[in-house]
């Protein structure tokens, strides 16, 4: 599974942005994995292609950015989605 380009950080935005909406497979991704007690650099070499044993600061930058975007999107994002869904 290919993972669109990414930055380093998601976005922190207070509605979901163009960028989650292309990260909307990655985030449930980094989600599965986290419930199934998945070690973060793994993740971050397999979703991210980042290796963690060359790029430990980003790697954990990325995963754990992603990680709390996709966490707002499960507690507050799909809120927006529902009412982007009523309008049209």
């Amino acid at each position: 599974m290919t993972t669109p380009p990414f930055e380093d950080r998601a976005p922190a935005d207070d509605r979901i942005t163009a960028y989650d909406e292309r990260h909307f497979v990655t985030y449930l991704r980094i989600l599965d994995a986290a419930e199934e007690g998945a070690d973060w650099s793994e993740v971050s070499r397999i979703v991210f292609g980042i290796d963690p044993t060359a790029d430990p600061e980003r790697a954990r930058l990325v995963h754990a950015s992603h990680l709390t975007r996709a966490r707002w999107m499960t507690d507050h994002g799909y809120k927006h989605l529902l009412d982007k869904a009523r309008k049209h």
